[in-house]
């Protein structure tokens, strides 16, 4: 998952998919820890995706809603 689409979501839906994420987390290192993962490289991705979900939140904690509009603005050069 791009950053650009996770900018895309609200602060509501952002909580949810961070919520997805860590569930997912929770499968896979359950599932590598039975050996039945055929792809570890999942874990780093899932974990990858869970960084970015946290600093897009940590980032609109900061500079509030204004900080999107700017965001997206640069983007589009």
């Amino acid at each position: 998952m791009k950053g650009k689409d996770i900018r895309e979501l609200d602060n509501k839906d952002l909580t949810i998919k961070l919520e997805d994420l860590r569930k997912e987390l929770f499968n896979l290192r359950f599932s590598h820890t039975t050996g039945q993962l055929s792809n570890p490289m999942q874990l780093n991705n899932v974990k990858k995706d869970i960084a970015r979900v946290l600093t897009i939140m940590q980032e609109r904690k900061l500079h509030g809603d204004d900080f999107r509009k700017v965001a997206s603005k640069r983007g589009k050069k």
